[in-house]
């Protein structure tokens, strides 16, 4: 059970960090900035891939689960535990964020600024690069190397950075369907739910021929 905590503890974390630093900048007027929440998303990221890759893999995404899966070298039985895990924790987190603030418009939720297609396409690209890097520096359910949490948590930085104020750069379903269930703001998420797995299991894909 213990990896199944892990996994609702560190979304549930991610959450209140990430979209976290999004609601306040929302209900402040901007102070902490675009830089701010890019910069919160990656280190958070970081932080937790250091402190709960050795206990569950640090996956905190059902489409990394998924991609993993695919990719044998995780197990299928234990699929659905984690991605209740990573739901019950986002979910919590979207709720407690209410709670604290509820004028909060979107809290978090993952918004396009251009057409839908604009941003499916982008998170979709977003999500094989993040995957791509992935498997590269860890393995399953066990965090891999020094440097795993570094470069995972800087390419989640980077991609906020600069494709975040387009798309929302989610590149994880259940980051985005629970600010959206909970803010009733749903018109958009189907984006966010099949785009990320798309790019995700292209990346595990494109990995084989790597090899």
């Amino acid at each position: 059970m213990k990896k199944y905590y892990s996994e609702f503890i560190g979304t549930f974390i991610m959450m209140f960090c990430g979209t976290g630093a999004m609601v306040i900048d929302e209900t402040t007027n901007g102070s902490v900035t675009h830089v701010g929440v890019a910069i919160t998303w990656g280190l958070i990221i970081m932080s937790l891939i250091y402190t709960l890759g050795e206990t569950s893999g640090a996956h905190f995404n059902p489409a990394v689960t998924i991609a993993f899966t695919v990719n044998k070298n995780f197990p299928i039985k234990e699929v659905v535990p984690y991605l209740s895990s990573q739901f019950l924790g986002a979910i919590s987190g979207s709720l407690l964020l209410k709670y604290l603030f509820p004028t909060s418009i979107f809290l978090g939720a993952s918004v396009p600024s251009g057409s839908h297609m604009q941003s499916f396409i982008l998170e979709i690209v977003l999500s094989f690069l993040l995957m791509l890097v992935i498997l590269k520096v860890a393995k399953g359910s066990k965090e891999q190397g020094l440097f795993a949490g570094i470069a995972i948590g800087s390419v989640v930085l980077l991609e906020a950075m600069f494709a975040g104020p387009i798309c929302g750069a989610s590149m994880n379903p259940v980051r985005s369907l629970t600010p959206a269930l909970v803010s009733g703001h749903l018109s958009q998420v189907y984006i966010y739910i099949v785009g990320p797995p798309i790019g995700m299991l292209l990346a595990v894909a494109f990995n084989k021929l790597l090899q």
